[in-house]
């Protein structure tokens, strides 16, 4: 007897294509608008191929928030100079790409998203604990001194790189997103100047 045919495989592709739609989706419309239906038509697939893999709007939010919105990692180069440049990057990235429309959404509706408030929790821890280690090592190392106030600092790199992305108008946004690494350095740098003229 021939064995029973087993389901088919999903496709890698047609998930990403969904989850990236749906990232797109949540970013212009916000949590009200967004729905199994309008995700269907950005992605290009019937709403059964989500249902399949996502019960409902609410799971397929928080497949995008846990897969777009990963969090800021902690780099270690040996130099201070260069890790901070690396987070600044991350954080202009995070908004600047295709989900950052996604994570701008998130940090404005997440009391209203069910999960909404934990993810967004996640990437900010992520991001506050990967600057304060990069900060820590500087002092550690000699390369800021022991009175820097980490706060501060972090305050600076980091909602200057927020505040870069937010003022960017959308006819612009390719265009500064192509220029994010360079516009990293260059903050970092002015501020460790700023920083250096202070002690």
């Amino acid at each position: 007897m021939a064995a029973s045919p087993v389901g088919r495989r999903r496709d890698p592709e047609v998930d990403e294509r969904i989850i990236r739609a749906a990232a797109e989706v949540f970013g212009a419309e916000g949590w009200a608008r967004f729905s199994v239906d309008a995700v269907a038509r950005q992605a290009g697939v019937g709403k059964a191929s989500i249902y399949l893999r996502w019960p409902n709007k609410e799971a397929l939010a928080a497949a995008v928030f846990a897969t777009r919105l990963s969090g800021v990692r902690d780099i270690d180069t040996g130099s201070l100079r260069d890790d901070l440049v690396a987070l600044a990057r991350q954080v202009l990235h995070a908004f600047l790409d295709e989900s950052g429309g996604a994570l701008l959404r998130l940090m404005l509706e997440a009391e209203s998203i069910p999960s909404g408030p934990e993810h967004l929790d996640r990437f900010l821890q992520s991001q506050a604990a990967a600057a304060r280690a990069i900060v820590h090592r500087g002092i550690d190392r000699g390369q800021l001194s022991r009175d820097t106030s980490v706060t501060l600092l972090l305050d600076t790199i980091s909602g200057g790189a927020l505040n870069h992305a937010l003022v960017t108008p959308a006819r612009l946004r390719a265009k500064v997103t192509g220029r994010a690494d360079h516009y990293a350095e260059e903050l970092v740098d002015f501020v460790l100047a700023a920083v250096a003229r202070a002690g």
